[in-house]
């Protein structure tokens, strides 16, 4: 147990980022499998602007690492690509 007030408080800070940045993970997973989904290619990209903006504001605060990001996006606009118009 933790026996300085300052480490009671890093304690408590740290659950609430960790509580914060789990959040903001799932919901970015889940915008992206909404778009894997999409079989429309305008709609599409209409989602990946928003999808790649979370993604590029998961890898900025470190949640993720920015190579994952560049990875995640580029997987994305691959699929997006394929589809037909």
């Amino acid at each position: 147990m933790a026996n300085h007030k300052s480490a009671l408080k890093r304690i408590r800070a740290n659950e609430s980022k960790r509580l914060r940045n789990r959040y903001q993970t799932k919901t970015t997973r889940t915008y992206i499998k909404r778009l894997e989904g999409i079989t429309d290619k305008a709609e599409a990209e209409t989602l990946f602007r928003e999808v790649s903006g979370m993604i590029d504001k998961l890898a900025k605060k470190n949640i993720i690492h920015k190579n994952n990001a560049s990875n995640k996006k580029a997987r994305l606009a691959r699929h997006i690509n394929q589809l037909a118009e």
